[in-house]
């Protein structure tokens, strides 16, 4: 029972960090946050798998178009898919079951 109550907890928590995270995502990639955020932003990603995966597919968009490449066929069919979980879960994401 207490083992329940602490992982829902913990993803409560994870989740609540997402929210703040997942917003300030792409100006935290183009360098246009503040140190503080920048702390934080990079501290989630060390262990947010979600958030993690959708900054990979993001730098690896952000790379093909400097360089004016076709973007990884994986980084773009992760991100439709984080896109289309978003759409179907929200932003909780699915529950523990």
């Amino acid at each position: 029972m207490m083992m329940g109550i602490a992982r829902r907890w913990r993803r409560m928590r994870e989740m609540r960090e997402c929210m703040h995270a997942g917003p300030k995502l792409q100006a935290y990639l183009d360098g246009e946050v503040d140190e503080a955020t920048v702390r934080r932003v990079a501290a989630h990603l060390e262990y947010c798998r979600r958030c993690g995966l959708e900054a990979a597919a993001y730098r690896e968009i952000k790379r093909a178009l400097g360089a004016r490449e076709q973007p990884a066929d994986d980084a773009l069919a992760r991100l439709r898919a984080f896109g289309e979980q978003l759409a179907a879960t929200g932003p909780e994401g699915p529950a523990d079951t």
